[in-house]
């Protein structure tokens, strides 16, 4: 009886001993990081169109009509900015939790070019570029494994999904139309709602403590997905300053709804609201039903910040 109770004592002693040690070297619960990041964009592709123009930068000679030259169109969206606050919460030593909070708004990125085309009798000819530019929130959940402490240096790698829950891409075009009458400055902003997604991100990283509590730490991450529009809207138009938006202008014509909101499906046919499928019967006081547009915000991207522990 003796021996079995201090068998058992013995064993509630090291079992408390080995609590202590485990309460010792665990580091931080929860820490809170606050950071800025710059992209480069990866993986380029091209473009969708603009209103109906292919994602072309063409050249025409002193005609209007002859091409001398034409380049498409690549790239992605994932250049740019971010900043972003995380919330992280360890459960072991080397296994943790993170969900980050950011915006992200991308480099500006040419998507239609088109230098002296001829576009209408007078003569009239056209120059103008499309530019694109995407902002968004999104939420990023991550799995964290800390690889151990060395000289106050403590790396780290994570991999998780990036849910976006706002955002848009916006489409800036400004137009020159020359004739013998003159000038016509022409500036349209259309912006595309895109619908739900979920990307991929994967980031090394090392923290420094600079205190007890405040480190400081740095990142390298890339992230990678698609998103696909869900609606576009042309919220601006206005020609040599002056809102033209639901006015017909002989530089655009159709001021309708339909033509300044349209709708993306997967598919059109002989039942859509399209002119090209369904002319005889497209009603010009809804969206024009179009294919969807996609485009990439692939990236990678080097992240600096301040990292707080409780």
């Amino acid at each position: 009886m003796k021996k079995n109770l201090f068998l058992l004592g013995l064993l509630v002693c090291s079992m408390a001993t080995v609590a202590q040690t485990e309460k010792a070297d665990k580091p931080e619960s929860w820490y809170f990081k606050l950071g800025g990041s710059y992209f480069i964009q990866t993986a380029a592709t091209e473009f969708p169109t603009v209103s109906g123009a292919l994602p072309n930068t063409d050249v025409y000679a002193a005609d209007g009509t002859t091409l001398i030259s034409r380049e498409t169109n690549h790239g992605s969206f994932g250049e740019g900015f971010r900043s972003g606050l995380t919330a992280g919460y360890r459960f072991t030593p080397r296994l943790g939790v993170e969900v980050g909070f950011n915006y992200f708004s991308s480099a500006s990125k040419t998507m239609v070019e088109t230098t002296n085309r001829l576009v209408a009798a007078g003569p009239t000819f056209a120059t103008g570029k499309a530019e694109g530019k995407i902002r968004a929130f999104d939420v990023a959940p991550a799995l964290v494994l800390f690889l151990g402490q060395t000289h106050g240096f403590e790396p780290y790698t994570k991999v998780g999904v990036i849910v976006p829950i706002h955002g848009d891409l916006t489409i800036e075009t400004n137009r020159t139309y020359t004739n013998p009458a003159g000038v016509v400055n022409s500036y349209t902003k259309d912006v595309v709602k895109p619908n739900p997604t979920v990307g991929f991100m994967a980031a090394l990283g090392t923290s420094y403590k600079l205190g007890s509590h405040i480190s400081i730490f740095a990142e390298l991450e890339y992230r990678n997905f698609t998103v696909h529009g869900k609606t576009k809207e042309t919220e601006v138009y206005t020609e040599n300053g002056v809102d033209k938006l639901n006015t017909p202008t002989s530089f655009r014509p159709d001021a309708s709804y339909s033509a300044s909101h349209t709708k993306y499906v997967e598919q059109i046919n002989t039942t859509s609201n399209s002119k090209v499928t369904n002319a005889a019967g497209f009603d010009n006081t809804k969206a024009t039903d179009d294919i969807s547009s996609y485009v990439g915000i692939s990236g990678l991207g080097l992240t600096f910040g301040l990292k707080y522990s409780l």
